[in-house]
């Protein structure tokens, strides 16, 4: 693509950004919606809008090689990332639900749901491309101090003797050589037999012209069933029935467009360089040409000033303090809002002169009109209910960075600039003004000499001591040191170590573990198409994968892998994904890690059995933990089989002590703040066996992870016999396979390929296709998922908090929404008093 593709598609994500913040920043606040129907369709069609400006955006920042123009991208991007969480969390607390789906407006857009799918900033990798990799060697040379671990340690070695092993190898010799000889004679009586029918059946007596004619015949036959075959299968596979063949990965499209985005992004790096360096030239070039002139022209104005002021009062003035703006103060320009405010200040400042009886009735009237004015509120309040949109802290940054957009890039000829380097123009704007303040600070602190010698001289011409003067001006420094007061901070238990030692101890010890390259794109799964239609009949359906995967990038990956979006979005600290075994928790995790660039902290009950003992260990451990998870962000941790720490029994046989973190880590959860990219990542395959209350309060967002449904299966089949390079023909019949294994997970499912499509069976698949009985053998031998446990998921799902409060929307205790909720909080606050 090229740099007037991006560019266009800029303006079309601001022209759309345009027509949100009209809707988002009305001139009247709007009224309250009653209708929780509306007012989720408002906001599901707002987070559709936003998911594709993000679209857009983001590829736009990924491939756009203006320096300048990117910053004012990242701007933008950052905010609609940023709105489309807090739209998400709105949506969350309207519906009580995690899930949501959008079926009717999707239709109502025009939209499918690949228009829709959150995608992944490249940001979040490149770039942190160098510190990535220097982490990623510190990691390689710390395992390979450790040495090879031993990862097969439960199984034996199976011991033998010399004499022994070579015995076996002569056995198996005699035995190959037994095979060839068998069919070498098998050869020759073949060979012999075909030379006695030739002999005895003596010269062929046809005629050549019948023979030319039948072996046209049988050409020609050959040739039309292949071109029918042909036809047939292009047939298919225009309607959809039948895949397309799999293209050569050097001629394909993607692959020249990869190679493209790669330069492009090579070309950013270059022209990020040049930027930085005319930034510094063109500073020192405006310091050199116009520096002199600036400074002459200050002293010449701050000179009239200080004879006007003369003039006026009959004293010199004195310039305000650095801290106060220096002499800019003085001369800057004043809106006529600020004047109006300084001549009422004025007006009042006379009115107090002489009343300072009628201070105390003024402040008395003031109070009881407030009391009256917020009396007032409360009932308006109350007669005013319904939903409203809660603040937003990501609007004033989108608008702010679309102003921008409009006033300086919208309006801007680049025809010339054909490369998209710098525009040393703005530039040059940019440093005059920074200039311009460095001069102004050396020229005040000269005028401060001047004035100080002007007054000199005009106290010795009237005769005056100097005494006063100076006793004043040591008050004013006197009154000047305030010292601030030191905030409470936490022991550092490690002050005399440094975070490289404390990263390499967590290696050493196997709690910052290396993490496997996962795509969050290879976590396969189909959009849920019924979900709305289920809702509307009173039916909560079960969530699919690909709202999974949606809910993991909002909840996890776009807060981590952007700073400017943690700060400000609504600050999630723990994630638990509960579902059954092999649904891709675990792969999820890696996910995660890979496509934020996180380090990954292993805080599993087994990986920690026997590390940092004691009450004194524990309080370390974790103290480390988060030291190094703080200073190397973005950090995840990692705990599987979660439910094992809130367990009401622990088994006795169970010798890691899975409760060990129990008061400690939800303590250490308290200390995040918005600014720590930092998130707990808790997988159980059983939640069903914790208590509820504790789970709850350690995990702030539970996902259930269910097992696939038919449109899911079907997908999953198609890519993992494609990547376990199988070839998908007439002869397997992927839709009974989908529909067969009902209640198979994906982990199934790959064990299933990994069994099948071995090297052997892969080199056979020309002559002998591939069948869909084939995958039902493996299948056979691993339990499914069954109905049963897949329901007991779901009543579990719904005695969580949110679950609850589902339940209770569902049963219409809101009154569909109306006017309800105010009776509930009612009796929430008595139920806190009887307590």
């Amino acid at each position: 693509m090229s740099h007037s593709f991006y560019n266009k598609q800029w303006t079309e994500a601001q022209a759309a950004i345009g027509d949100l913040l009209q809707q988002e920043l009305p001139p009247e606040p709007p009224k309250p919606e009653k209708d929780r129907l509306a007012a989720f369709q408002l906001l599901a069609t707002m987070y559709i809008k936003y998911i594709q400006i993000f679209r857009k955006l983001e590829q736009s920042y990924d491939q756009i090689v203006h320096p300048q123009k990117r910053r004012v991208l990242r701007h933008v991007l950052d905010g609609t990332m940023g709105r489309i969480l807090e739209i998400k969390n709105e949506m969350v607390n309207l519906e009580f639900s995690e899930f949501h789906y959008f079926d009717d407006v999707l239709s109502d857009l025009k939209l499918t749901p690949s228009d829709i799918e959150i995608p992944i900033p490249q940001f979040f990798i490149n770039e942190r491309a160098k510190a990535l990799k220097e982490r990623e060697k510190l990691l390689g040379q710390i395992l390979a101090k450790m040495g090879p671990q031993d990862k097969d340690t439960g199984k034996e070695e199976i011991k033998m003797s010399v004499d022994d092993a070579i015995r076996l190898i002569q056995i198996h010799e005699r035995a190959r050589q037994g095979r060839l000889r068998a069919k070498f004679m098998r050869e020759i009586r073949q060979q012999e037999e075909r030379e006695r029918l030739q002999a005895n059946r003596g010269a062929p007596t046809l005629d050549p012209e019948v023979a030319a004619i039948r072996i046209q015949k049988l050409w020609k036959g050959l040739a039309q069933r292949r071109r029918t075959r042909r036809e047939r299968e292009e047939e298919m596979m225009f309607i959809g029935m039948i895949p397309p063949p799999l293209p050569s990965l050097k001629n394909q499209p993607q692959t020249l467009a990869a190679k493209t985005e790669g330069a492009r992004r090579v070309t950013q790096d270059m022209h990020e360089q040049e930027y930085q360096q005319a930034l510094i030239t063109i500073k020192d070039k405006i310091r050199e040409t116009e520096g002199p002139d600036v400074k002459e022209s200050m002293q010449d104005q701050i000179r009239q000033w200080f004879i006007e002021c003369r003039d006026a009062s009959g004293k010199f003035p004195e310039i305000p303090t650095e801290e106060e703006g220096g002499s800019a103060v003085i001369f800057k320009e004043k809106d006529p809002a600020e004047v109006e405010k300084e001549l009422k200040e004025k007006e009042e400042g006379k009115d107090k002169k002489g009343k300072k009886g009628g201070k105390k009735k003024d402040k008395k009237d003031k109070k009881k009109k407030d009391k009256k004015g917020k009396k007032g509120k409360k009932d308006d309040d109350e007669e005013e209910e319904g939903w409203k949109m809660a603040p937003s802290n990501f609007v004033p940054a989108v608008n702010e960075a679309t102003d921008a957009y409009k006033t300086v890039w919208q309006p801007r000829d680049e025809s010339e600039n054909f490369s998209q380097k710098h525009d040393a123009e703005l530039i040059k704007e940019e440093k005059r003004v920074e200039v311009e303040t460095e001069i102004r600070i050396q020229v005040d602190e000269l005028m401060r000499t001047e004035l100080k010698n002007l007054k000199l001289a005009v106290d010795r011409d009237k005769g005056k001591k100097k005494g006063k003067k100076s006793g004043k001006k040591k008050k004013k420094k006197k009154s000047g040191k305030k010292k601030g007061k030191k905030g409470k901070r936490e022991k550092d238990l490690t002050p005399d170590r440094t975070i490289e030692s404390l990263y390499e101890e967590l290696v050493t010890e196997g709690i910052i573990v290396r993490c496997p390259k996962v795509m969050l794109e290879e976590y396969e799964g189909e959009y849920a198409y019924l979900g709305t239609t289920l809702r509307q009949a009173n039916i909560e359906p079960m969530p699919s994968l690909s709202d999974v995967r949606r809910l993991v990038t909002e909840f996890a990956m776009l807060p981590l892998g952007s700073p400017a979006v943690h700060e400000k979005a609504p600050l999630v600290k723990s994630v638990l994904l509960a579902g059954p075994r092999g649904t891709g928790k675990r792969m999820l995790v890696h996910a995660m890690c890979t496509e934020t660039g996180a380090n990954l902290f292993d805080l599993t009950a087994a990986n920690l059995a026997g590390k940092y003992p004691g009450k004194d260990g524990l309080k370390l451990m974790v103290h480390m933990i988060f030291k190094v998870a703080r200073a190397l962000q973005p950090s995840i941790f990692y705990i599987n089989d979660c439910h094992m720490m809130f367990k009401k029994k622990v088994p006795k046989t169970d010798t890691t002590d899975p409760k060990r973190l129990k008061k400690e880590l939800p303590k250490a959860l308290k200390t995040i703040k918005p600014e720590d990219r930092i998130v707990l990542v808790g997988t159980t395959r059983s939640p069903f066996d914790a208590e509820m209350k504790p789970l709850a309060s350690c995990y702030q967002k539970i996902i259930l992870i269910p097992r696939p449904d038919y449109a899911s299966r079907h997908l999953i089949w198609r890519k993992l016999i494609t990547k376990f390079n199988g070839i998908i023909s007439n002869s397997l019949d992927i839709s009974s396979l989908a529909k067969v294994t009902d209640g198979y997970t994906p982990g199934h499912m790959v064990t299933a390929c990994t069994q099948v499509l071995t090297e052997r069976r892969v080199a056979q698949l020309n002559k002998k296709p591939l069948g869909a009985v084939e995958f039902i053998a493996p299948l056979a031998r691993v339990d499914p998922i069954y109905k049963e446990e897949e329901e007991a998921y779901k009543t579990w799902y719904q005695k969580t908090p949110l679950g609850k409060k589902r339940a209770k929307a569902a049963q219409g205790d809101d009154d569909d929404g109306k006017g309800k909720k105010g009776k509930g909080g009612k009796k929430g606050k008595k139920g806190k008093k009887k307590k």
